[in-house]
């Protein structure tokens, strides 16, 4: 199959990317480097021409709800419209665990996505999955001042990217089904714990300092508001063998959703 990923040069994409060429397809890349810009359309038709999938693997790294919505309502609706006029048989894209009731600004973007996609004329999967196991490091980066980090209060069951990724590429041949089941990791996590074993795999001492979001969203994002209910697919990986790999190879700490 000819799938084109959007945001294929991202973490996630890369790895769906790679999943797609391990199972014999041929991805196209969408991607402002390779010539196409999703958030104005430029070069999107073309691309799309003869592929029989699209993976929607775009993100953006702002949490603020204007510029997250905006974001992934463009997008949505470039890769949407051109799938249509190009015959693209099935999109599939993936969101994240607790979207549709964490009124999270971030969460508020990709909830938007989600209604579009639904209400697209393409026959679409979507599949939401948890943080992935690099969102501990994505925390550091955002929240450290100095030698202190702050961290939300936040329950979460990651999971492998690798996983999530091949998880992808199978549902691309399953065809669509709307709604597929939920992807996560093996075991729930404190957030502050996960921060704090980043940090040792990666020889920092800084000083982990909890918060909570105020109202409804902190309350859902500490207790369980963005793991999944059964029944869901689970991971193998664990978040302690990733810290392992880190500690192999610190590289691998720059990765990040």
């Amino acid at each position: 199959m000819k799938v084109a990923v959007a945001g294929g040069t991202g973490l996630l994409g890369r790895l769906v990317v790679q999943a797609l060429s391990e199972m014999g397809d041929q991805p196209i890349v969408l991607a402002r480097s390779h010539g196409v810009d999703l958030t104005t359309g430029r070069g999107v038709a073309a691309a799309l021409v003869g592929c029989d999938a699209v993976v929607d693997a775009t993100n953006i790294t702002a949490i603020r709800r204007r510029t997250a919505v905006r974001f992934f309502e463009s997008v949505t609706r470039h890769l949407l419209g051109e799938a249509q006029g190009a015959g693209v048989a099935h999109v599939v894209t993936v969101s994240i665990v607790g979207v549709d009731s964490v009124d999270y600004g971030y969460f508020l973007g990709k909830r938007r996505q989600e209604q579009l996609l639904a209400t697209g004329l393409v026959p679409w999967t979507l599949l939401r999955a948890t943080q992935f196991h690099e969102f501990a490091g994505q925390v550091v980066a955002r929240g450290g001042l100095g030698p202190v980090v702050a961290v939300p209060e936040m329950l979460s069951q990651p999971v492998a990217a690798a996983e999530a990724a091949r998880c992808l590429a199978r549902l691309v041949h399953d065809g669509p089904q709307g709604m597929a089941f939920p992807i996560a990791g093996p075991q729930r996590l404190a957030m502050a714990d996960m921060v704090r074993g980043y940090l040792r795999a990666t020889g920092q001492r800084r000083i982990v300092v909890p918060f909570r979001f105020p109202g409804r969203v902190g309350a859902a994002m500490a207790t369980a508001g963005l793991v999944p209910d059964e029944p869901f697919q689970r991971g193998e990986t664990t978040f302690d063998t990733y810290l392992s790999g880190l500690a192999i190879d610190p590289q691998t700490a720059r990765s990040v959703r």
